[in-house]
């Protein structure tokens, strides 16, 4: 069937604005303010006088704070890479991506909006909103990127790609101005904020399920959709086994999106825990204040937007593969950086810069060699699925052996040097992908 979003250039703004609209779940809920509403809230709440501050009884046992966090948001990544895969094969063969997108688009927003109720006398109730709003980010979000190939062509993908996660993160930063501006100068709880992102991604997203059309598939609907929807995952599945380009690439791509996603994740409960200052008292004191987290957490999105651009352009002059390897390079030395000399303020907003402007590069970046690397398909949400939960499962991993070594070592310092290892094996791992160009209209592109 013909195609009639390649090229359209209101269908790639619109594309756009979902990245504007669902990246305040990212930045006012996954780094700025709730990690710090969670840790306040964790923190002052204490059980039978014997928990250290950022102890937490759960199911009743006793976890670190940041601990429970990272466990809760790898079970929603675990929920998705079973939803994910099994939803994709069904939006492909009955051509409904939008549809889904758009469902779990509400779930997510929803969600968000929920954590308004989140107290530690419903612990585990509470962190169900953290899950679901997890849920709802990314299998969005997988249906979201598999539109990509179906709006740019080859040579085009990485600038549209980079735009997209440009939106994402300018929307965001407004958002979290805007909720700043009420909560220090209007004394606005900073739970209304969870409402106000769950208002922002449901709202703005209509102007994406607006502008994009779902491509007709041209199949007939019969009985069993739902064993067609697994035939016709398995039949992507196949055909990237026979693959080898795309299915080195996933592999690589899975052990670097541990350490990527892992760090994005958990940076500013970093801040909050391993720096230190003195008070105005000429006390040492551990953690940022708020307002020190949120200029750090707005320098991140900021700085992104650059780094996404320049690793855009840096593609055009060096191909995909090595503007990579490029990247992860800076991502080890960011961590070692962190472990060895973050402990200051200073020290803590230069690593900040340094994380933002590799981050939006590589988001970008990968997404879009992947979206090059895929056959002449229109199974786009299919292929989509098994990049979204390769990079899930390696977030799972990476959460769990974060929580687990802080657990262990009584430190996320010890935390951040292991993730220095997946960059290193994602590198080696790179090494091995083809290095084939690819033909689009008789031009030559590197890849």
């Amino acid at each position: 069937m013909a195609n009639t979003l390649l090229g359209n250039k209101k269908a790639q703004t619109a594309w756009t604005m979902y990245d504007w609209a669902n990246s305040t779940y990212n930045l006012v809920i996954g780094t700025a303010i709730f990690p710090i509403f969670y840790s306040a809230v964790t923190e002052k709440h204490q059980f039978e006088g014997k928990a250290a501050i950022d102890d937490v009884l759960l199911f009743g046992h006793v976890f670190k704070n940041t601990e429970v966090l990272s466990y809760a948001l790898a079970l929603g990544m675990a929920i998705v890479c079973i939803v994910s895969p099994m939803l994709s094969g069904l939006a492909d063969y009955l051509g409904k991506k939008r549809f889904f997108m758009q469902m779990f688009c509400y779930i997510g927003s929803l969600a968000c909006a929920s954590m308004y109720f989140f107290n530690m006398e419903h612990f585990e109730l509470s962190m169900l909103s953290v899950v679901f709003a997890c849920v709802g980010f990314w299998v969005s979000y997988a249906f979201s990127n598999s539109f990509l190939p179906e709006l740019a062509e080859p040579q085009d993908q990485d600038k549209l790609s980079a735009r997209g996660y440009s939106m994402g993160y300018l929307g965001s930063i407004i958002l979290l101005v805007l909720n700043l501006v009420a909560i220090q100068g209007f004394g606005m709880p900073a739970k209304y904020a969870f409402i106000s992102v769950g208002i922002w991604w449901i709202g703005f997203a209509q102007i994406t399920f607006y502008h994009l059309r779902d491509q007709p598939t041209g199949m007939k609907r019969e009985k069993g959709i739902l064993k067609k929807g697994f035939k016709e995952l398995r039949g992507v599945w196949n055909d990237m086994n026979e693959t080898k380009r795309l299915r080195r690439y996933l592999i690589a791509f899975f052990v670097f999106s541990m350490g990527v996603q892992t760090i994005m994740q958990m940076a500013s409960l970093f801040g909050t825990k391993e720096v230190y200052q003195y008070n105005e008292a000429g006390e040492l004191v551990r953690g940022l204040e708020s307002g020190q987290l949120i200029v750090a957490v707005i320098l991140v999105q900021l700085i992104a937007i650059p780094g996404a651009y320049f690793f855009s352009y840096l593609s055009r002059k060096l191909s995909n593969l090595l503007t990579l390897k490029i990247a992860l390079v800076f991502w080890a030395l960011v961590c070692l950086y962190a472990y060895s000399i973050v402990t200051t303020p200073v020290t803590f907003y230069v690593a900040a810069g340094c994380i933002g402007f590799v981050m939006g590069g590589t988001q970008s970046l990968a997404r879009s060699t992947y979206s090059k690397f895929l056959p002449e398909t229109d199974d786009h949400a299919s292929y989509f699925s098994f990049y979204d939960v390769t990079e899930k499962v390696g977030l799972i991993i990476g959460l769990l052996a974060f929580g687990f070594l802080e657990g262990f070592a009584g430190s996320m310092r010890a935390s951040i040097l292991a993730l220095i290892t997946f960059f290193v094996l994602g590198y080696i791992l790179l090494l091995f992908v083809p290095k084939r160009e690819i033909e689009v209209d008789k031009k030559i592109f590197k890849v």
